[in-house]
Parts: structure tokens; sequence; C-alpha cells
């Protein structure tokens, strides 16, 4: 599939409608620079469904003019470009001054659903954050970003969002020379918990003020009127933090660099870097290259996330304190909000897990049949995304069994615990058909198979063929709904296929 010809001329004048609140926060909290030009833009992919929504036009978007400034090539009416300085802690050793390094935020639009939404270039070039580096994309990552975040968005996981892939017509130089890219991100925002400790390190107690004040007026309106607006904040981002975590474990989805500048204020998966799902159930998978210690791994996700969320309550200690009145109510109410943690994420993966097994009311013993199934499948190799789809089947009667039981090396272990599923099923007066109904809308059929995604990339890198990019995008796209024909993307790694680690975008 050759690319996309962007050499026509404009028939669409290219209107961003930006409003850059951000901007106008003071100078020390980013730097202004340009996105550095490309070669030859080619545009690969642009996401008319998101276009519409954000209120841009697609056709202008696809324009000569638009590719222009989708590549950093051209800055765009009302466009103020922005790296945004942030710190971070990252697998534990902490960072005073990272930044956007390879980012311009290009401004802030309204979207028809009346939120405001950042957009980014992500491989833009080098800024003041670049620390030596060339501030560039390589288009194999590019390409996983957007097909992982859209699979996310797709599944009803918080996420920022891809608008836009363009190729440059340069190289970037990695292990080996790859083809450079340039991806355009939509996010809720770029706050991250690293930004405030950007300030903390800094001792600058105004700066986590007014970044505070900023996060409250643009995520968390409601805190503003709480008497303790502070604390209110640190709630609100533990709670859409644990609910965020809780919906990764659900999909089986692994993030693989979970850092302090990787979490977000907002409550949205943000970089995806060494990402992937889980195949065969493995609560201590790890994918990630650089992950030694297994610090990410997939069963350690909610202390990881605990972990960074202390980190935050940290930072804000000293506007709590005025708050509370004193250091020691400071620290004792944000180790109060801390604790809320467990118990939230628990109830919302307890609650998503009750949904995906067709139970439609909270009874004793759900936890336990749960933990049983979960301990079974990881005995037995049993694929985590097909195993819980084929129980939809399942659920009408025992003819649907033998595709569950397909998934377990010891056939005998998922039939021993189906019986108690069925006793349990029989508690609840639903039918067979509405349960199965409710639970093929939790558990997708489609998700972003390691080997599958690779296959899609190589075919790009290698041999500029994006039509296995379209054909996998199409098909996460809609992951609820099952559809003949499509047995290769549902089905598990053949050995030789098996993608055993992923790697940073960097």
């Amino acid at each position: 599939m050759a690319l996309p010809d962007t050499s026509n001329s404009d028939s669409h004048a290219v209107r961003l409608g930006f409003d850059n609140t951000y901007s106008r926060l003071p100078e020390r909290f980013y730097a202004r620079v340009n996105p550095t030009p490309v070669a030859t833009p080619r545009l690969v992919k642009l996401n008319l469904e998101l276009a519409r929504s954000l209120e841009l036009d697609p056709d202008a978007l696809a324009s000569e003019q638009g590719v222009q400034i989708l590549a950093g090539n051209r800055v765009a009416d009302g466009s103020e470009p922005l790296a945004l300085a942030y710190a971070g802690h990252q697998f534990g050793y902490f960072v005073p001054q990272l930044g956007d390094g390879r980012a311009n935020l290009l401004g802030e639009v309204m979207g028809r659903d009346g939120v405001r939404y950042d957009i980014q270039l992500k491989g833009s070039g080098p800024t003041p954050f670049s620390r030596r580096g060339d501030g560039r994309a390589a288009l194999g990552p590019v390409l996983r970003e957007y097909i992982v975040s859209e699979a996310m968005a797709a599944l009803g996981v918080p996420t920022t969002r891809a608008l836009a892939a363009v190729t440059t017509g340069e190289q970037v130089f990695r292990e080996t020379v790859l083809p450079g890219a340039v991806l355009t991100r939509v996010a809720a925002s770029h706050l991250r918990v690293g930004t405030f400790q950007y300030f903390a390190a800094q001792g600058d107690t105004e700066g986590i003020r007014r970044l505070a004040d900023y996060a409250i007026a643009r995520h968390y309106p409601e805190a503003a009127g709480k008497k303790r607006p502070y604390r209110a904040l640190l709630d609100g981002v533990i709670a859409r933090q644990a609910h965020l975590v809780a919906q990764w474990m659900l999909f089986g989805f692994i993030h693989g660099v979970m850092n302090t500048d990787n979490t977000a204020i907002s409550g949205e998966t943000i970089d995806y870097g060494p990402c992937a799902f889980m195949e065969a159930y493995e609560p201590d998978k790890v994918f990630s290259s650089i992950d030694h210690q297994g610090r990410y791994a997939y069963s350690n996700q909610p202390r990881a996330a605990l972990w960074n969320l202390t980190r935050l309550a940290e930072t804000l200690l000293p506007i709590l304190e005025f708050e509370e009145g004193s250091e020691s109510t400071a620290i004792a109410s944000a180790n109060q909000a801390l604790a809320a943690f467990d118990s939230t994420f628990a109830a919302a993966r307890a609650s998503g897990l009750r949904r995906k097994l067709g139970l439609f009311t909270e009874r004793h013993g759900d936890a336990a049949l749960v933990e049983d199934l979960l301990q079974r499948m990881a005995t037995n190799g049993a694929d985590f995304t097909l195993t819980l789809r084929r129980l939809c089947d399942a659920v009408a009667g025992s003819q649907g069994d033998e595709e569950v039981r397909n998934q377990f090396a010891d056939a005998g272990a998922y039939d021993l615990w189906a019986f108690e599923w069925r006793r349990r099923l029989e508690e609840e007066p639903v039918s067979a058909e509405a349960r199965a109904t409710a639970m093929r809308l939790v558990n997708p059929a489609y998700i972003p198979r390691n080997h599958v995604v690779e296959a899609a990339l190589d075919a790009a890198v290698e041999l500029r063929d994006f039509q296995p990019f379209e054909d996998l995008l199409k098909i996460v796209s809609r992951p609820y709904q099952e559809r003949p024909g499509l047995e290769r993307y549902v089905t598990p790694a053949s050995p030789e296929e098996c993608v055993r680690q992923t790697f940073c975008g960097t």
C-alpha cells in the first residue's frame, strides 16, 4: 500500500481554534519552542472520527497545509508550541528534570463533549529538555502507539488518542537506521505526577500551588468548592488511577514503564512504550526489555500506581499544610487519602471480574470463585482474553464448554471450576441469552495481540506496506463484535510467533 500523496494544493483552510490555557501559566512551566521541520512529510493515517469529535475538519487536516502542520513544518494560526517541564522517578530513581524532549504541545481545543483537549506532536524535534537526544521518533513506535491507544479507547479504557501519523522522509538512528515519523497525540492534558515533582524538587511551593489550581480547574472542578480543595484534588487523582489500573488488569494490559512521569493527573493511560497485552495468563508477566527486576510486571501494577501516588502526595504536602494547619495534620491527611487506593482498586477490579463472569449481583464467595479461575488459568497456560470470551458461549450450557477447555492444558481443571460457576449462576434470575449478551460487552474478542502488532509494524517499516496496520486498526477499533474470517486476530501466537520482549520508542 502506497502512502497518500499530499502534494495537491489546499482546498480547505486549516482552522484548529486553539485556546492555550497552559501557555498563560508562568514561563518556568515550559519552554517556548517550535517543532523542527522535516524533509518530505506524508500522511500515513488520519483519525477521522476523532477529528470530527474535536470539531476539526478532516479534509483540511489531510490537505497539504494540514499535513505540514501535523509534521511540524508549519505552525498553525493560534498555536503557541510548548515543551512542558517535568521531572520523574524512572524505575525508582529520581531525575529532577526530564520534560518534553521530543514533543510539542501545539495548543488546546474544545471537543464536542465540552472537554478541553491537548494536541501534541510527538517526534517533532529537539527541545531544551532533549538531553542530547535528536527529538525524533521512529515509524514503528509511532504506529504501535496509534494501534494500542486506539484499541484502549475502543475497549473503554481512559487513554490518550492518536489523531494522525505522518512519515518525515528522514531517518532516525537507533540500534539501526529507521524511517522517521511524527505522531499527533490528543490528551485531556499532559499534566503528570512528574510535573508536580519538578516544582517540588526546586522547593517552588508557589509553582506547586499554581499547578494544583490549574489541575483542579481543568480536571477536578468539583474540588474547587470543597473546604479543602487540594485534599480533594489528591482524592480525585487517587480514585481515577485506582479505576484506571483496575481496567488495565481486567484486559490483561501491561503498561511496562509506570514511571511517575508516565502517570497522568487526568487518569488517562499515557505513553505507550514497551506495553503489551498478555496472552497466556501469567500474573508476574513482564514484556519490557528494560524492566529487569519486574518492577512493572502485570501483578505489580497496582503497587506501582500507589507508589507513584505517594510521590504526588509528598509534593502536595506544603499546600496541604496550608489547608490543614500543620505539617503533622497534612501528613495524616495525605496518608488517609492514600489509604483509600487499595479498597477503591479492589472494588473496581472485583466488580469488573464479576461482570466478566456474568454475575449481576455480589454474593459471598464470588471473590474466591474468581481467584480460583485465575489460578487455574495461570497453572494451565490459558489465554486470558480468549478464555473469558469463550465463557460467553459456555454460559448458555455445557455445550459451549469445549472451546474453553481447549485453553487449559488440563481440561479437567476447567470442568471442576465450571461446576461451581454454574451453581453460582443459578442464584440469579437472568436468562442465559441476556447473560451472554452482557458478557460479550465486557469480554473483547479482539485485542492487539503482540505478534500481530509486530507483523503489522514490520510490514510498514521494512516494506512500506501499511495495509496490515490498517487492517489491524479496523479490527481492534471494534473489539467486542466478533466477525467471521478474522480468526488470525483471535488466535494466540504460535511458539515461533511469540513476542517475549517489547521496547521503548525513544
